[in-house]
């Protein structure tokens, strides 16, 4: 499968993307400049981490006009598969691609350490084929984590099986001591109603090799190519 990464001013978490869906997954892997108008190809794209045009305005929202994100919306919305981890995850919500937005985290200071997920839709690619049963131990680092939907969103969400990942404890049990940033719900990933675009905060991609004692992100970022099951 050949997976395009795009690099935007400022991305940081690019080439962490790139080995890990390279080297350690064996995909084919394009790299896309933020200026580009042409996706080459690829059978679908990923928005990495880092600080977009260093985070101003909000994250995510400059980035959401570089001339490349024309052809990843339109990719989109023909049913390409689309997924943004932590600043990708922002700035897909600035495009409208995912519904809802990450504010600051209630601490207000930038968190990066690993956290449990509990992995929770069933009919969503990234998450389907994780074990429900064993919490995923992925990494997170961001100041502007803490994911808002309004009530009728929530429940849009909820009735559709849109919500990937809830931050968890080590048992799978999700609580408020679990909740790293004060995201609703514990909320770590979503997609959109038609399960091809995803996102989420924490990094699959700094889990996926045994050099790093940690691969519990293989089977999140190996989902790109699996077959929705909606």
């Amino acid at each position: 499968m050949k997976i395009g990464v795009v690099t935007f001013p400022g991305s940081n978490c690019d080439m962490d993307m790139v080995h890990a869906l390279g080297q350690d997954l064996g995909f084919d892997v394009v790299q896309l400049w933020h200026k580009d108008r042409d996706l080459q190809g690829c059978e679908a794209v990923m928005l990495p981490g880092g600080f977009s045009y260093g985070d101003y305005l909000r994250s995510g929202a400059i980035a959401r006009f570089s001339p490349i994100m024309e052809e990843v919306i339109a990719f989109a919305n023909r049913g390409g598969r689309v997924m943004g981890v932590c600043n990708g995850f922002q700035i897909l919500c600035e495009a409208g691609l995912l519904p809802g937005t990450l504010r600051h985290n209630e601490s207000r200071k930038f968190i990066c350490r690993n956290v449990h997920l509990k992995p929770v839709s069933r009919t969503a690619a990234v998450s389907a084929g994780c074990d429900t049963d064993t919490p995923l131990v992925i990494p997170i680092a961001h100041g502007e984590g803490n994911y808002y939907i309004d009530d009728e969103g929530l429940k849009a969400l909820q009735d559709n099986d849109q919500i990937l990942f809830q931050y968890c404890d080590e048992e799978g049990q999700v609580n408020a001591m679990s909740n790293p940033n004060g995201a609703l719900l514990n909320i770590a990933g979503v997609c959109n109603e038609g399960k091809n675009v995803f996102g989420m905060m924490p990094h699959p991609e700094r889990a996926c090799s045994d050099d790093l004692a940690n691969s519990d992100g293989r089977a999140i970022l190996l989902g790109l190519a699996a077959q929705v099951l909606a």
